[in-house]
């Protein structure tokens, strides 16, 4: 049987001797289809994720296969050419036999333990050039090397020790899977580290890239090259903050004796200024800070280029010449992010196709990248569609802004995630023709909102979006009847508290909403400025990084005037 699929090629699905006469067409057509449909571009992912995903798709074939009591075996085998090594070829296999098969019926997860790969921590660092950029492309060689990039932590921007006179650096940390042992593995670190660019002058001195390995699984190695865990593990903020963003119960191992991470951390000297997570928006838009005290706070300008938005529905035109008023106004205003949409969310919306949303906001995307005056506000597009985020990020835009979280396109966290570009993440319940309907919470709105989004950010980072690209949105309006927005509104800082999503940052979106003319009898959303300028407040005292208005010069104002009280 073979195939074509994105970016390689599976030269063959052989089944053992006595099985290849005996497999049916309905079980070889499954495999056909499964294998094929869920390797999403094979040269891009690591070899232990393609090794993992064959050895799913084996089990998931092997249910069929194995009714027929004269199969022996099943066994799927791809191969590709490798990204950046000239005529180099991989060839991964995965086999399941009968008897394994029914030792571990059911659970698939079994199969996976018996790769016989390591989980490792590794930390990053870079204080020359573009240091997030140089950090994403050490992780995206880690996944080249095999070294597969499971989750990561937050990056902070930590001042140098030892030698002060340098730029800060860059840090965070990555949960990684590996088959290679502690030296082999060390020494593919080194390698990559060279071929970024590294050249060592000085000790602790400037460096494009440093990665180094704090945790083995629970190993214990001295060697003279290599100490795990590393020695300083438990001294340095900018690697103890970032670990427990992913391990903060974990301890050292034995033989060690120490609290937990994130009892350590709490015990490390108080610094003049608390760490800060970064996200970046894009190459020229500074990035959020979201614990800094004094940060200021970012304007996302609405611009609909719909004719059934629930407020500005045919507002703005379509043809992009006729925008440049418009945009030299935010501009002035100093907006940050400009957030277009070419598909309404509002209740009862007709949804246009993908092809229609593309055709709306492409050329006004393209507009404003062909005017460098307008480069230092970032884009975001307003869509739940993988192939227009696709579209609208290769067309120039930086943010990809989802107001489902990834649950209406199971393909967008997989898309954002080759994109490599931030995403907003809101909260949201079914579809905008529901929502309404679906504003249940029993353990209430606040708990509610950060389990569900905690549950989507873990998705995420599965699909490989790495966690200092993700933003929160609370989705104000959006599966919430008015006093759960109120309650969103009242306690939010609680909300950017919740248990694992601590230090991401997130935008508030409350502009214009039904539930402020509710409330102040405003019937025509556009007259909504000053309920609107109560939300904005109420945002911006709870933590808001980001507001999402419509009446930009109005809001930009009222959170100015709120960042001089709070952002002390």
């Amino acid at each position: 049987m073979d195939a074509e699929t994105v970016g390689g090629k599976a030269s063959e699905i052989p089944f053992s001797q006595e099985s290849r006469s005996a497999v049916s067409k309905s079980a070889a057509e499954v495999v056909h289809r499964t294998l094929f449909d869920g390797l999403k571009e094979p040269q891009t992912i690591c070899s232990q994720a393609l090794t993992s995903q064959l050895a799913t798709l084996a089990y998931q074939l092997s249910d069929q296969t194995f009714q027929d009591s004269r199969l022996t075996a099943v066994s799927i085998k791809t191969s590709r050419h490798r990204i950046g090594v000239d005529s180099a070829t991989e060839t991964i296999t995965s086999e399941l036999s009968r008897s394994k098969y029914e030792a571990v019926q059911h659970s698939p997860a079994e199969l996976l333990d018996n790769l016989n790969d390591h989980l490792v921590y590794v930390a990053l660092g870079s204080n020359v050039g573009d240091r997030i950029a140089m950090i994403e492309l050490a992780c995206r060689e880690l996944d080249r090397y095999g070294i597969c990039v499971v989750r990561t932590s937050a990056l902070y921007e930590t001042e140098p020790m030892y030698l002060q006179e340098q730029r800060p650096f860059i840090n965070g940390v990555c949960e990684v899977r590996t088959t290679l042992n502690p030296l082999v593995l060390l020494d593919t670190l080194k390698e990559i580290e060279t071929a970024l660019g590294r050249q060592k002058t000085v000790e602790n001195g400037p460096r494009t890239i440093d990665l180094d390995i704090l945790l083995y699984d629970d190993e214990h190695v001295v060697h003279e090259r290599l100490i795990i865990p590393h020695k300083r593990i438990l001294e340095r903020e900018f690697v103890l903050r970032p670990l427990c963003d992913l391990i903060p119960e974990a301890t050292l191992p034995p033989p060690f004796k120490s609290a937990t991470f994130s009892a350590q951390l709490l015990e490390l000297p108080k610094p003049e200024s608390p760490l800060s997570p970064l996200t970046p928006l894009s190459l020229k838009t500074p990035p959020i800070s979201s614990l800094s005290p004094t940060r200021t706070t970012h304007i996302m300008a609405v611009l609909n280029l719909t004719p059934d938005s629930f407020s500005d529905g045919n507002l703005h035109p379509t043809d992009p010449t006729a925008l440049l008023p418009t945009l030299k106004e935010f501009l002035a205003a100093g907006v940050s992010i400009l957030d277009i949409g070419g598909q309404s969310t509002r209740p009862d919306a007709p949804q246009i196709t993908a092809e229609a949303e593309i055709a709306r906001v492409l050329p006004t995307i393209k507009y404003i990248r062909s005017h460098p005056e307008f480069d230092k506000m970032a884009i975001s597009i307003d869509t739940y569609r993988a192939s227009v985020a696709h579209a609208a990020i290769s067309a120039g835009a930086d943010i990809v802004n989802d107001v489902s979280a990834g649950l209406l396109d199971e393909n967008m966290f997989r898309e954002v995630a080759r994109l490599g570009c931030t995403v907003f993440l809101m909260h949201m319940r079914g579809t905008p023709e529901n929502m309404a309907t679906l504003t249940d919470y029993p353990s209430g709105v606040v708990d509610g909102v950060g389990s569900e989004l905690f549950k989507r950010v873990a998705k995420a980072q599965d699909a490989g979006i790495r966690r200092w690209r993700i933003v929160l949105d609370p989705g104000i309006g959006f599966a919430k009847n008015t006093a759960q927005n109120l309650e969103l509104l009242r306690r939010f800082g609680t909300l950017r508290q919740y248990q694992g999503l601590q230090g991401l940052p997130w935008t508030v979106g409350s502009s214009r909403k039904r539930f402020i003319g509710k409330i102040t009898g405003v019937q025509t959303p556009r007259e909504r400025v000053w309920g609107t300028a109560a939300t904005v407040t109420a945002a911006v005292q709870g933590g808001a990084d980001i507001v999402r208005v419509h009446d930009v010069a109005q809001m930009t104002q009222v959170s100015k005037m709120a960042d001089a009280i709070w952002r002390v």
